[in-house]
């Protein structure tokens, strides 16, 4: 399986998601899969400034000429995406947000009702799966678990992807390759 790990542990990050996800990378390859893992504080990824240019001018790419445009077509390269990162204040970093955000050239502009939501159309035919990896903070407690579950929710299916699973560090490297295999 192409399963892309997008890092957003920032520069000075603490914790242990890195050696995490060097752990991880290596099972996977180990097991068979084609793995890619970004590290984003190495990338040059401006934030979105909601010119939608990648909707009207240059349909399906970033107007922002930056390392998100190869991040993004990693992403729809994939058939699995993992959102690694520690908790900061109970969410996921500003590089991983902003690199999602990047990501909004992924489906239309155009709208359309979805099991009675309203919905972006689809760009295109395949989404890859995507699940959250995170790290938790000292005071990560179940009502932040819950909130983060939620929002990772509603962000799939805005992408018209599905959801995996949600993780955390503490979880042997084993049990996120058995909930890959098994999805």
């Amino acid at each position: 399986m192409k399963i892309l790990i997008l890092n957003g542990n920032p520069p000075g990050g603490k914790g242990q998601i890195d050696s995490y996800i060097d752990r991880l990378v290596e099972k996977m390859k180990s097991a068979g899969h084609d793995v890619t893992a970004i590290t984003l504080r190495d990338h040059k990824i401006s934030p979105c400034i909601g010119c939608f240019q990648c909707w009207v001018k240059t349909p399906g790419i970033c107007s922002i000429d930056d390392d998100a445009r190869d991040i993004t077509r990693q992403f729809m390269a994939a058939q699995y995406v993992i959102l690694a990162s520690p908790l900061m204040m109970g969410f996921p970093s500003f590089l991983l947000k902003n690199a999602m955000d990047r990501n909004i050239c992924i489906v239309h502009p155009h709208l359309e009702e979805v099991d009675g939501e309203v919905h972006h159309k689809k760009r295109y035919d395949r989404y890859p799966v995507i699940s959250l990896l995170l790290e938790k903070e000292a005071d990560t407690d179940e009502e932040d678990i819950d909130i983060l579950k939620d929002i990772f929710r509603r962000q799939a299916v805005n992408m018209w992807s599905s959801v995996g699973f949600i993780h955390f560090t503490e979880s042997p490297v084993e049990e996120i390759i058995h909930a890959i295999t098994v999805h």
